[in-house]
């Protein structure tokens, strides 16, 4: 897991501009930084120039997330932050900035005030209790639904209103949506790195 090829080194690696975005495409693994955990309304990023956790903001609801979140190195999504990842399933609580290999098993399009702010849903690839699920639809209707009600109203107490599930995809979909976020980092965000 995680070989970035690269030299011990003085200093601080940035995994966010390292480690590639898939661990094993065939497998439908990607490489995911935990940003946080399910139950809190606390909302951290990672900083893109430094790699570590920032604390964004702390929810304007009492609604908590209902899943692990991170994002996928070496991706950018339309809203000028990494592609997002919703970690389903975790029995045990993660440690917020460390690496996971995630296995995907769908995608929900997003438009978070007229920004596309997708997430790639996932299950950690190497939880047993998980190998069974292999599409976000074995998760179930009440899955769905709960979901879609926390990103359609995470914000009303800020921003009514502004949030909107478009539809949930296969996994085929997910890889083309990362791959159009890895060619994104690239044109956007490689040019910019000084190392």
């Amino acid at each position: 897991m995680a070989n970035i090829n690269h030299p011990p080194s003085r200093t601080m690696l940035n995994l966010l501009h390292v480690l590639p975005a898939f661990a094993d495409i065939d497998q439908l693994r990607l490489n995911v930084i935990v940003e946080l955990n399910s139950m809190t309304i606390n909302k951290y990023e990672l900083i893109t120039e430094t790699g570590q956790l920032k604390l964004d903001r702390v929810g304007y609801s009492s609604l908590s997330y209902p899943f692990a979140y991170g994002c996928i190195p070496r991706t950018w999504d339309e809203d000028g932050d990494p592609l997002d990842v919703e970690i389903v399933g975790v029995t045990e609580p993660l440690v917020p900035n460390s690496l996971v290999e995630a296995r995907i098993i769908g995608i929900m399009t997003f438009d978070d005030g007229g920004e596309v702010d997708d997430k790639v849903i996932c299950v950690l690839a190497d939880d047993k209790r998980m190998d069974h699920i292999t599409s976000y639809e074995q998760l179930g209707a009440h899955w769905l639904k709960e979901t879609t009600y926390y990103w359609e109203h995470y914000k009303d107490l800020k921003k009514p209103g502004t949030c909107k599930v478009n539809e949930f995809l296969n996994c085929n979909e997910a890889v083309r949506i990362i791959k159009e976020c890895e060619q994104r980092y690239l044109d956007t965000i490689e040019p910019k790195l000084v190392n």
